[in-house]
This record gives structure tokens, sequence and C-alpha cells, in this order.
């Protein structure tokens, strides 16, 4: 396996590079180029000087993309047919019962793109143990496909129901279409229960499937022979050629690098990760591995597949701050994203944002943004920020430190949803900080939830794309097989188990994996619940007893009735790579003195002169190529092996 490493992250703002070979490492940033993604990976590629090295099919590349995602929340998919079995077509539409918002009298059901003329209904029906009830009519399958054919559209999916338990059906309607169509089926992207959760995610797949084949497709040929992977919302990768085929799995593809990092660069296994890009705010929590989720929602759409449990807001360097119809300042979701951006990238922005607010009160040093290479615009957000302030009749300053104060606590109630909201005391964890825009922010966030550790990594601003390199080819593999456990044995489960991981282990020889490693986990509940907690398996009466201390963790009790199986999960993975970052050594240097508004005076420090093992206090401001970390008063710092921040809160102050 090549030892030339990229990884590349996709960002609203900015796409992020991370070069390791030997003891050699680079790393660059350039502005996003969001409707053409690619563009920004190849412009990166010629600055670093890897163009030639990617020709000689030596570069190995794990890419993080934003194109699943933001097409999801942009509504950009493509026409899509949704066959699904006779009077089951409003499920998509209908969804399920459970308000989002309980008081809001005018609540909006969340809309999908599919015309009615897009759905179309067949007579082949299951029952519930899978079953033919009845089969396709005569000249159905040949009327479906000129109905197909009638409409054009450049996607197709297919949910039958119980195609969990026998998929004939719908391998026989994805059989009537050529090459000319992307089809999803139901029982290859999510083979589980619920209609209509399997429904929208089949849908989903299919919606935007077309878009990333086409834009991996572009990649992958520019960058040949050197082999692309794309990161998967789960932690593992998927090869370029087969992303489509589960487009769905890539909506987190970017943000699940953090946290491969983090794990990668930490000894600690309680971590909170906090990402604040340009754009957006991903938080996660860490007890031990990465947790998956298969209960995710974007752009108000359940997507059941599984995928790292994280939590994102509208909140980043680029949130753009306004007036509301009460007179009260506000801040995001709208972003002004790479172009025009913040107003004092001087591209064209109007708009007051985060970053203007924290360039305005000197916590970003104009002239050594991206380490020089971009001069920021001081007047320019001023005067973005000026008629803002005059209508709150307030200086300048003060408005930028709202601002500030407002996209904090906007942080803060997130990392709130992770913790405490799930029974954990954030205390008991370590922050890790990073994204472009974390730095300046991170103290604050700590400081609300009470916590007294945390670490801002070495190269916290392209930290996603340094996890790219610490991940591996993998899939996350689950089948619904719904049954009481007394009434299962060791040996079906093993050879459900077995069927699956055949599966998995022949998509990955495609990618010349061979012998990945394998972890298996049940979804048990009580007879009569209606979620599940997923349960590491060896064996059915371990799981069992497992299982019920997990639910007496989680919920404060545990029940007296038959434990029911509902899923299987199988996680296929190669070994992970070790992520081995060269020792930090760095040229020694002097601090000098700034005063900041609202802080006061405090030592000013290069990243790159800071030496290993060397210890000081904040206040302090740290400026490196990618970002820059603001230390409050009471934080003690020490600079590892590795170069990370190591910080630790002095509790007992009396200031």
């Amino acid at each position: 396996m090549s030892n030339h490493l990229l990884g590349i992250d996709t960002g609203g703002t900015f796409t992020d590079f991370v070069y390791l070979h030997d003891q050699q490492f680079l790393v660059h940033k350039v502005l996003s180029t969001p409707n053409a993604p690619q563009e920004a990976i190849f412009l990166g590629l010629e600055e670093m000087g890897l163009d030639e090295i990617a020709a000689t099919g030596e570069l190995r590349i794990v890419h993080g993309t934003t194109v699943a995602t933001n097409a999801t929340l942009e509504g950009n998919g493509v026409s899509t047919v949704y066959i699904t079995n006779r009077g089951l077509g409003d499920v998509l539409y209908i969804g399920r019962q459970t308000r989002p918002e309980l008081y809001n009298l005018e609540v909006r059901k969340p809309a999908i793109d599919l015309p009615e003329k897009f759905l179309l209904e067949v007579e082949a029906r299951l029952d519930a143990k899978g079953v033919e009830i009845s089969g396709f009519l005569d000249n159905e399958l040949s009327h479906l496909k000129s109905r197909v054919e009638e409409l054009a559209p450049r996607a197709i999916a297919i949910n039958l129901l119980f195609s969990f338990i026998n998929d004939r059906h719908e391998k026989e309607i994805e059989a009537l279409f050529g090459p000319e169509y992307f089809v999803s089926r139901s029982s290859f992207v999510l083979p589980e229960y619920r209609e209509y959760e399997r429904g929208i995610t089949t849908w989903l797949n299919a919606w935007i499937g077309p878009l990333i084949d086409e834009y991996l497709l572009s990649v992958k040929q520019s960058l040949e022979p050197s082999r692309v992977s794309v990161m998967q919302s789960s932690g593992v990768t998927i090869a370029a050629d087969q992303a489509a085929r589960r487009a769905v799995n890539l909506l987190l593809s970017g943000p699940v690098g953090g946290l491969q990092a983090a794990q990668a660069i930490s000894n600690e296994s309680r971590l909170i990760t906090f990402d604040m890009g340009g754009t957006s705010t991903d938080v996660a929590l860490l007890d031990g591995a990465i947790k998956l989720t298969s209960e995710s929602h974007i752009a108000q759409l359940p997507v059941a597949i599984p995928m790292a449990d994280i939590h994102t807001i509208g909140a980043g360097g680029g949130s753009i701050a306004y007036i509301d119809e009460g007179g009260l300042l506000q801040l995001g979701p709208a972003s002004a994203g790479a172009r025009p951006g913040p107003a004092c990238y001087g591209l064209g922005g109007r708009q007051p944002t985060v970053t203007d607010a924290n360039l305005v009160l000197a916590r970003l040093r104009a002239d050594n943004f991206l380490g020089g290479t971009m001069q920021l615009d001081t007047n320019a957000a001023i005067e973005a920020m000026r008629p803002m302030a005059t209508q709150l009749d307030l200086q300048v300053e003060e408005l930028a430190a709202g601002i500030i104060e407002i996209a904090n606590e906007h942080m803060t109630q997130a990392l709130r949803v992770i913790s405490i909201q799930r029974g954990f005391d954030p205390r008991e964890f370590t922050l890790v900080c990073f994204g472009g825009a974390g730095g300046l922010h991170f103290c604050d966030l700590a400081e609300a939830l009470e916590m007294n550790r945390a670490i801002v990594p070495v190269n916290s601003g392209v930290f996603s794309a340094l996890g790219m390199l610490a991940t591996s080819p993998g899939r996350e593999i689950t089948q619904t097989s719904k049954r009481l456990v007394s009434d299962s044995s060791d040996g079906d489960i093993r050879n459900l188990f077995a069927s699956l991981k055949a599966q998995g282990e022949f998509e990955l020889m495609e990618e010349g994996i061979a012998n990945p490693e394998a972890n298996y986990s049940l979804d048990l509940r009580y007879q009569g619940q209606t979620f599940a907690i997923t349960t590491p398996y060896q064996d059915l009466g371990t799981a069992e007893i497992e299982f019920h201390e997990l639910h007496e963790r989680r919920y404060g009790h545990r029940l007296d009735k038959p434990v029911e199986l509902l899923n299987l999960r199988l996680h296929l993975a190669a070994k992970a790579r070790e992520l081995r970052l060269p020792p930090w050594k760095r040229d020694p240097g002097r601090s000098s003195r700034l005063h900041l508004d609202g802080i006061g005076d405090l030592d000013l420090y290069d990243r790159d002169q800071l030496e290993v093992k060397q210890r000081f206090s904040g206040p302090a401001l740290i400026t490196e190529t990618h970002s820059t970390t603001l230390i409050k008063k009471n934080w003690n710092v020490l600079v590892d092996e590795a170069g990370n921040l190591v910080m630790e809160r002095a509790t007992n102050s009396q200031d």
C-alpha cells in the first residue's frame, strides 16, 4: 500500500488538505468552490505540488465530501421514480404522526421532491414472514418499464414491504432497468423494518446518487491512476467507484474525520469534540468508541443508515448576524460561505459574521490569516457592522462582542444536547477543539459547562482532513430479524451474520481488502418497546445480560419482560492505519504582549515557536497558519510531544 497519504476535507468555506509521507508532513487550505467542489481539490493539489505524485499512482487519497449533504439541504436532487406496493404510495408523504414541534399548530411536514406522477405501485406483495401473497400481474413488469421510460427519470427507488426478509420482487424490478438509470433498492440500501424510514432512505439514496456518481467520477478520473476512497458517515471508507451505490452513507462524510483524529491523538477515552468551521459547528461525545446511531435526520428527513452520532448546528465563522422583527440581535443559520464570505475577506460580502466580529475585537490577526497568504480587511468588517450597531444604539465593538456571545450560547446549547440531555456529565470529559474557528471560542464553552480539561490538537484547523488518514476501508451492514431472544439460537444468529459477512467481504474484495476484522452487535429491546439498544454480541446469553445492564444504566431501571431481537449489525473494517505524525520540533521563540478589549493584556505566541513540554498560562493568543487559539485567564497549558496544547483550568482561583 502506498505511503504517500493525502486527506481532503471539503467544507462549506474551505477545502483542507493534509499530506503525510515518511517524515514529511504538509497541510494546506484553499477556499471551497461550492458550484464545482472538485476545482478546489485540483487547485490544492497543484499548490501543494502533489499533482505529479498523483499522476504516478503513488498517492492514496481519502476524501470527505459535502456534495451529498449540500444536495440534500439545498433540495438539488435528480428526478426520481419511487416504486412501492399497491396502496402504499402515500407513505412518504404521510410520514410519522410524531410532531417535531408539539405546541406549533401550523407545523409543516418535511417536503420531499416526489411529484405524484413519479410514484408508481405494483401488485406483488409479501407477508410479514416473506412469503408471497400475490405476484406481479400479467405484463405488469413490461407496463411498469414503459411507464418509467415515459417519465424519463434519472433515478429509480424501489421499496417493497418485507423486502428485508425476501428481496426477490425488488430484484425482479431492478433487473428491468439498464445502466441509463441509477437504481436504488431498499433491500440493498437499508434491509430493515419500518417502511417509512426505509423508503425515505432509499429514495434519498436514489435522489442524490447520480450527483455523487458524477462528482466522484470527475475526481477519480482526474487523479488516476492514484486511488481515491471516500469517508462514510460511519467512520470507514469506501472506494470512489462504489460510493454512489451507497450515496446516502456519505451525508456526514467530512465531520466524522474529526472524530477519528480525536481518538488517534488522545490517550483519553472520554472526549467531547467541538468542530467549528466556516459554515457550521459539529459536536459529538465519545465514550470509548465512536457512537453510531440509526436515528439521524437531515433536512428533517429520517436517515436510518448507521451514522456517527454528530449534532450539527448552523453556527460557524461565516454565520450571518441580523436583527429580527422584534428588534433583537440574532445569528445564523444562514452563512456567507466561501463566496462572498465574511466582509473581511474582501470578496464582496456585506453582512456581518462571526469572523468579522472576531477580527473587530482583534482576536484574529489581519496580517496572519492563513499564514499571511490572505489579508483580512478590518475596515470592511467594521463597515459591515456599523449599520446594525447604529440601529441597536451600540458601538461596533459592543455589537461584535454581542455576536460572539450569541454564537457561544448556540454552541453551548449544542454541547448540552449531546451530553447533559443524554445523561452524561460534561465535567467528566475532555473538550477537544478543532476547526478553523474553534480555537477562539472553546474556553468560553468549556467554562459554561464547567469542564476543566481541553485539548487543541496540532493542525486543528485541518483536523478532519487529518482524521481521513487514520481511517480504513469498511462497511456497516444491518439486517432486520425480529424474534424473541428465547426463541433464537446462537447457531441461527451466526448463520445470519455469516450471510451478512459474505456480502460485505465481497464488496471489500473489490477494493483489494481481504480478511477484514468483524465486530458483531444486536439491537435488543423489551417486548413491546419501540426503540432498541445496540448490544455487543458474542453469544445470546451474554448479550441479554449486557442489555439489561445497558438499559438500567441509560434509563435507571430494568424490566421483567421478554427481550426481543430486532436487528443484526455487522461492522467490517480493514486493520486501522496507525496515524504517526512527525515529532514536534520547533525553534523556540519569544512571546510579545497584546491588549484585547474585554480580556486585557495577554501574551501573543506563534504556535510554530512553542517547544515540547513548554508550559504557560492564559490569557494568551496563539496564532498559526490555519487557526487562532484564544486561551483565557485561569487556563494552564502544556505542549505535549506531538505539539498538542493540553490545558487544565485552575478551579481554585478566586477571580
